[in-house]
C-alpha cells in the first residue's frame, strides 16, 4: 500500500515553531505517514528583499526537523518552471512517485477560503485530500467545501506566529529566539540573517 504524504507548502522565511507544531500535529493525529515541507522558491517575478535564497531556507527547514522522523524537507519546486502552481507540482510528484506515495495538501483555513481561486482547484480536489488546520478567521467556509468528502479538518492548535513578525522584530533587536527551533536560531544568527 502506498504511503500517505501531506505536503505543507510555504516560503518558510524562516521556519518557526508554529510550522513545526502544525506539521507534527497533523502527522501524529491523522492518517498521514509523513509531512513534507515544500519550500517555495523565490519567484523571478517577485524579488522580495526579505526572502532568503532558496538553499538557505531549505537548510533551515532541514535543520529544524532533524529530530522529527515523520517530517521531511523538499526542494521539489526548485527545479520546476516558475511561477509554481500547486496543480503542476502535484502532477510532477505523481509522475515521479505515484506508485509509492499518495499526496495530500495541508493548509490553513484562510487558504481554504481562497482555494476556489487556485489554478485548477477542481483537479486538485478530485485527486487529492486536503487537511485543513484552524486559523483565527471569521470561520466562514466557501459553501462548496462545507461537507466535501476530500476535506479533512484537523484540530491542530491555533498558532498565531508569523515569519513576517519574526523578521520584523529581529530587525528591531527583539529577542525572538523562543519562536524558533534552536538549530534555526543558530543558523540565522551565524549567517546574520534578517538583521
Amino acid at each position: 500500500m502506498s504511503k500517505k504524504i501531506g505536503l505543507f507548502f510555504g516560503t518558510f522565511n524562516p521556519i518557526h515553531i508554529g510550522h513545526l507544531v502544525i506539521a507534527n500535529h497533523v502527522v501524529e493525529f491523522s492518517d498521514l505517514d509523513e509531512v513534507w515541507f515544500v519550500i517555495t522558491p523565490r519567484s523571478p517575478f517577485k524579488q522580495k528583499q526579505s526572502l532568503l535564497d532558496d538553499h538557505h531556507r531549505y537548510q533551515m527547514v532541514f535543520e529544524a526537523i532533524q529530530e522529527y522522523p515523520k517530517l521531511r524537507a523538499s526542494k521539489i519546486e526548485f527545479d520546476l518552471p516558475q511561477p509554481n502552481y500547486t496543480v503542476n507540482t502535484l502532477a510532477h510528484l505523481n509522475e515521479k512517485y505515484g506508485q509509492e506515495y499518495q499526496f495530500s495538501l495541508i493548509m490553513g483555513e484562510d487558504n481554504l477560503n481562497s482555494f476556489h481561486k487556485w489554478k485548477n482547484h477542481e483537479v486538485i480536489l478530485e485527486n487529492h485530500d486536503l487537511y485543513v488546520y484552524p486559523r483565527i478567521s471569521d470561520g466562514k467556509m466557501e459553501h462548496q467545501f462545507e461537507d466535501h468528502p476530500k476535506i479533512n479538518r484537523v484540530a491542530a492548535p491555533i498558532m498565531e506566529i508569523s515569519s513576517t513578525f519574526i523578521r520584523k522584530q529581529h530587525v528591531e533587536g527583539k529577542n525572538i529566539r523562543a519562536m524558533l527551533p534552536d538549530a534555526v536560531w543558530k543558523y540565522m544568527d551565524e549567517m546574520n540573517f534578517y538583521r
